[in-house]
């Protein structure tokens, strides 16, 4: 290979490309929708390392999903199906998602899959079959339903989400855990794993559900008003990234909260990870930390809804 002095933004092997700190960090405020990818790729740009144009890295950390499935659609160990169901109060007064069954006897433990703040791509779809797989019934809603589903990009599913009415997202949200809760094919056990947006979701549910729901894994995602805590009965699993300082920042009032209210918890901080470590499509993944973090998942499932 040529030295980095002398490479150019086609010639770069994005396996072994370095992101540099800062375009993560542009790359977090993108994610958010604190600034949009035009100024996004404009900020990079103007970050040169070793002779790697900070545009390249930028570019390296959009999702690639097709390379990211790890779970086929077409898995003989499970069966996906979109499916539709009433939301009352919701942004739409109806919901979809993808509905993943495993492909043996049931009832089945179920598992609520909540997405990012793009709506239901497909990495979720992914991590829904991934639990399916594993003997659970998972369903992944789409909070995008009510304004036509995930548009099939980032960009615009995150554009489209904000326009939706927050507390009516989280209404849809609720409704959703409540029809799996209840699906012909659940055994009663309720879970919910959410990334990101999702977590703040898991976080959610666990407050407004009590002892509907048995255990909830939020991945870096934004901790419930403290005054809610009270309200949590389910265990929780917290999965967050070391270099995370949104989300870290509220870790120290909700973990007060947590031992306040006697709420049954583990917290687990996956060293040299930033937001998103999960998230295979994304040069943010972490391999080594994101099969710990799934293990761990799903051995809190398997406890927590047998």
């Amino acid at each position: 290979m040529a030295t980095t002095n002398s490479l150019t933004q086609h010639e770069v092997d994005q396996e072994d490309l370095e992101i540099d700190e800062r375009i993560y960090d542009l790359y977090d405020l993108y994610c958010h929708g604190y600034i949009n990818r035009r100024e996004f790729l404009k900020r990079a740009g103007a970050i040169t390392v070793a002779g790697v144009s900070g545009l390249t890295m930028a570019q390296a950390l959009f999702p690639r999903y097709a390379e990211a499935q790890t779970i086929s659609f077409t898995d003989e160990r499970m069966k996906g199906q979109y499916v539709t169901y009433p939301s009352p109060g919701g942004n739409s007064g109806e919901m979809r998602g993808y509905l993943a069954t495993p492909q043996t006897d049931g009832p089945f433990p179920t598992v609520l899959v909540v997405h990012e703040n793009r709506g239901l791509n497909p990495y979720i779809e992914d991590v829904a079959r991934r639990l399916a797989v594993e003997g659970f019934l998972a369903l992944a809603p789409d909070a995008l339903y009510p304004v036509g589903g995930y548009p099939g990009n980032d960009d615009d599913g995150r554009a489209l989400q904000k326009q939706l009415d927050r507390a009516k997202i989280m209404i849809d949200m609720l409704n959703s855990a409540n029809y799996l809760h209840s699906h012909e094919s659940s055994t009663g056990k309720l879970g919910a794993v959410g990334f990101c947006f999702g977590g703040g979701v898991v976080n959610f549910l666990a407050t407004k559900m009590g002892d509907k729901i048995h255990a909830g894994v939020p991945f870096y995602g934004s901790a419930p008003p403290a005054e809610n805590v009270a309200s949590i009965k389910a265990p929780l699993m917290i999965q967050a990234a070391e270099k995370d300082d949104r989300i870290n920042a509220q870790w120290a009032d909700f973990e007060a909260a947590l031992k306040e209210n006697n709420v049954n918890y583990e917290r687990h901080l996956y060293p040299e990870t930033g937001h998103g470590f999960h998230n295979n499509s994304t040069k943010r993944y972490n391999e080594e930390a994101a099969n710990l973090a799934w293990e761990r998942t799903i051995a809190f499932f398997k406890q927590h809804l047998a």
